[in-house]
């Protein structure tokens, strides 16, 4: 029997190497040697489409190979989230959008994907997504965490202007606010009044959970 290990490997290669059909078999062999499937989901298939996102950035892979990569890491977490349990009860509501005037949405679709296996329950607002979407969107789903990218430092300071939404509304201590991006740094985070700055996909799940105390 393989390891743990050897199998989060498999699981992170086969999403890299764009394998929908083989990665299912390493998916149910991990999972019939008792392995934690939440384990399978954040340590091998995210770990896969994380690379395959820097390989994008890098321009090694095409928005082509980047969808079938994404292919093969959902076909992973469907045989995977079969030993899940869900409860909906419990979830953490989440909004996701990449800020007015910025279509660049891969870094964001990672970070939806990672907290949506992580737990969270993601309300996806999409791109080039106005002020006012991100506040209304937040209040009229109850969300208690809002996570807003942005790749241009053109649109970045649009952020600000969400939060002052939010405080305009009243819904600000209601809220905790997340960025990311290329532009966006720990210290434009805390000027802008965010809660938290996340450098990637996988620091994401880590920096969401800390602000709600998550273990």
């Amino acid at each position: 029997m393989r390891s743990k290990e050897e199998l989060l490997k498999s699981l992170a290669e086969f999403v890299v190497e764009m394998e929908d059909e083989d990665i299912v078999d390493i998916a149910n062999e991990y999972l019939q040697a008792g392995y934690p499937a939440q384990e399978g989901i954040l340590d091998g298939l995210t770990v896969g489409m994380v690379e395959a996102g820097r390989l994008y950035d890098e321009e090694e892979y095409y928005i082509a190979e980047l969808l079938l990569c994404a292919d093969a890491m959902y076909a992973g977490i469907n045989v995977l989230k079969s030993a899940i349990t869900e409860s909906n009860e419990n979830k953490i509501k989440a909004v996701i959008g990449v800020i007015e005037g910025d279509t660049h949405d891969i870094g964001k679709n990672l970070v939806k994907i990672m907290l949506e296996t992580a737990g969270f329950e993601m309300i996806d607002l999409g791109r080039d997504v106005p002020i006012n979407k991100f506040v209304n969107s937040s209040i009229e789903n109850k969300a208690s965490l809002m996570c807003m990218s942005s790749l241009m430092s053109t649109t970045m300071y649009g952020m600000k202007d969400v939060i002052e939404g939010l405080k305009e509304k009243g819904y600000r201590d209601n809220i905790k606010v997340m960025v990311g991006g290329g532009p966006i740094t720990d210290k434009f985070a805390m000027q802008i009044g965010a809660d938290a700055y996340s450098d990637n996909a996988v620091e994401a799940v880590s920096v969401a959970k800390a602000l709600f105390g998550i273990a």
